[in-house]
């Protein structure tokens, strides 16, 4: 892990979410050291991605890749509602898609959904351009 929890924390919603401090450089402006937002564990961050400022990320939301969270509104997570009742996330900062082991683009997103199920395809097809219209409309 390149980060740790520390010992600030705040509560949110009945969670207990905890500040992360990089322990090593990331590929991008954050250096060892540095302080970031907030999780609740480490579940909710992997690989390379980082929460910083006060962005808070809980529950099963999952920033990941080469993501940055820098705000509550960097992210949106989903629920998948017509099958499993998982939760998905679509990060801005890089405009990249993570749902259960899948992480990939919108398009690529579609395209896997369509080898699983008519319903699932049209239902990430529907989630997909409305994000994309939200990206569009700033």
């Amino acid at each position: 892990m390149k980060y740790k929890l520390t010992d600030e924390k705040i509560s949110l919603n009945g969670r207990i979410l905890y500040r992360i401090q990089a322990t090593e450089d990331y590929p991008f402006d954050v250096k060892r050291g540095d302080f970031g937002g907030f999780i609740e564990s480490e579940k909710n961050l992997k690989d390379n991605a980082w929460v910083s400022g006060n962005a808070r990320v809980s529950g099963n939301a999952r920033v990941s890749g080469n993501a940055r969270v820098k705000s509550n509104e960097d992210y949106i997570v989903f629920k998948n509602w017509w099958s499993s009742g998982r939760f998905f996330t679509w990060t801005k900062s890089n405009n990249m898609w993570k749902v259960g082991c899948f992480y990939g683009t919108g398009k690529e997103l579609i395209n896997k959904a369509y080898q699983d199920s008519e319903i699932s395809s049209r239902e990430y097809n529907r989630i997909v351009n409305y994000v994309e219209s939200i990206i569009n409309n700033q």
